[in-house]
């Protein structure tokens, strides 16, 4: 099973308030590590009620083409630089989304769900976060239904936005200790394996897994599967520093091999 490790199609930078570094810094970097094309994927979201911003707002989204377009003059010759969006669903407001979307052009546009409301004016809980903040408000309902519903609005997600990969399949609720996938959760990734298929997307292989949980996102299990469908893969290392673009690149690439024997 092999997956192309000079390209990296998911980073992140200081744009996003959650990350640190120029997009300079991350070319930089993509280019002392070798790498032959590099994908910003920065975040955009509509219609969150959270405690801090994570994600671009329309003006730092100017920035970030301006900016782009700047690094391909200078590093064009050198790297392949593009300019994605990681596009968190929001099943109250896809029309929104889907208007913002179609006001710029992407290279990539990538899937992710992080945001969920809670029940009444209770605001948003992020599903992928490590904050002690979220994993205790989850703590207090049915982590296991919260998950199935992390993977349906997946599926519904894969229906609704024009994208080219699906990123974080399984890393909803990863820093809740000792929640397992279930056979309804396993259903529901299936179903939307076979959507992947069906729209001709991307899954993405996301190798921050590796510091977290030593393997990536989605689990070789899964990875498998995707295979067996001949679903299309990606490497992404969802860098949010410099130092960490192509992390554990050679590792996935090692690991990858030794599934297919």
């Amino acid at each position: 099973m092999d997956i192309d490790v000079s390209l990296d199609g998911h980073v992140h930078t200081h744009l996003c308030m959650h990350a640190g570094g120029t997009m300079e810094e991350y070319v930089q970097s993509a280019i002392a590590g070798g790498l032959r094309h590099l994908v910003f994927l920065e975040h955009l979201e509509e219609g969150i009620d959270y405690f801090e911003r994570t994600w671009l707002e329309e003006d730092d989204f100017d920035l970030y083409f301006a900016e782009g377009q700047r690094l391909r003059q200078k590093y064009g010759e050198i790297i392949k630089i593009g300019l994605g969006v990681e596009v968190g669903y929001n099943p109250s407001c896809p029309d929104k989304i889907l208007e913002r979307l179609a006001t710029r052009s992407w290279d990539r546009i990538g899937i992710s769900y992080h945001f969920y409301r809670l029940p009444g004016n209770g605001g948003h809980l992020n599903f992928l976060s490590r904050q002690q903040e979220n994993i205790k408000a989850f703590l207090k309902n049915d982590v296991s239904q919260l998950l199935s519903h992390y993977f349906k609005t997946l599926i519904e997600a894969v229906q609704v936005i024009p994208a080219d990969v699906l990123c974080h399949l399984d890393a909803g609720l990863r820093h809740v200790p000792g929640l397992r996938l279930n056979s309804e959760h396993r259903d529901l990734i299936d179903r939307l394996l076979q959507q992947l298929k069906e729209k001709r997307l991307t899954l993405e292989l996301n190798t921050s897994g590796y510091e977290s949980r030593d393997m990536p996102f989605p689990a070789f299990d899964l990875i498998r599967k995707a295979a067996q469908l001949d679903i299309p893969m990606t490497a992404g290392s969802d860098a949010h520093l410099p130092s960490q673009v192509g992390r554990h690149f050679k590792r996935l690439a090692e690991d990858l091999a030794g599934l297919s024997r």
